[in-house]
């Protein structure tokens, strides 16, 4: 099944319950999933869009524009006092020194978060994870991209059969692929510690797989008449 909208901000509509929040961002028929903490850990706040507003979001953007997850970016004029947008509903996010975005263009490619509120105190996984499960389920990616500790722990928990150290190794496991039930899980190192080497591991990861027969699918089309083939998810 496919969930078509033309909304890439908060296109499921989720409501939590809290006052600051970051939804999912991008293509709900996405072959990519990207997904971070929270929004106190990982940005989002003025944009509505995961992983912007922190000094490393441009190097992070760029190289996922770099290996074709995002289209296009669109950069703020800090010293304008009016900037027209390519979206209607983009803001403005600003960065300590780096080059602030506006909004991105994604390609085939889904952005959001384990706990999608801003935390007031200690974050609640548990009472936000059905949040980040409804979208992984709709969107149902054939790829995902855990950044950081915390959601690689979690997708590796959650959707391998892998054994998970109580210490992960995420220079170790950074742009590596393992094969999980049902999606490839590709781990990426908190963007905040990348040197140019991580930047150019990922990206280079990246290209590989696109290259590649990344699709989890089935062809049932055997089960048909006919030569035709008939994949799904």
């Amino acid at each position: 099944m496919e969930f078509v909208t033309h909304r890439v901000r908060n296109p499921f509509d989720q409501s939590p319950p809290c006052e600051e929040f970051v939804a999912g961002f991008g293509d709900t028929d996405a072959h990519f999933h990207v997904i971070g903490d929270h929004p106190g850990v990982h940005g989002g706040l003025e944009t509505s869009i995961p992983f912007t507003g922190r000094p490393w979001s441009a190097a992070f953007f760029e190289a996922l524009e770099a290996c074709g997850l995002v289209e296009r970016i669109a950069w703020a004029d800090p010293d304008a006092d009016a900037h027209a947008l390519d979206s209607a509903d983009g803001e403005r996010a600003r960065t300590d020194g780096s080059r602030a975005i506006e909004t991105v263009v994604t390609d085939r490619t889904f952005l959001s978060y384990l706990h999608l509120c801003l935390p007031e105190g200690d974050p609640e996984y548990e009472r936000f994870e059905p949040f980040f499960d409804a979208e992984l389920r709709a969107i149902v990616a054939h790829v995902l991209l855990p950044v950081g500790e915390r959601a690689t722990r979690h997708v590796l928990e959650t959707y391998t059969a892998r054994p998970v150290d109580d210490e992960l190794d995420m220079d170790a496991l950074h742009a590596t692929e393992i094969r999980g039930s049902g999606w490839l899980i590709v781990p990426v190192k908190d963007p905040a510690t990348w040197t140019d080497d991580d930047s150019e591991r990922f990206v280079q990861r990246m290209q590989a797989i696109q290259a590649s027969d990344y699709r989890r699918e089935s062809d049932l089309g055997r089960f048909l008449p006919g030569s035709e083939p008939y994949r799904v998810r």
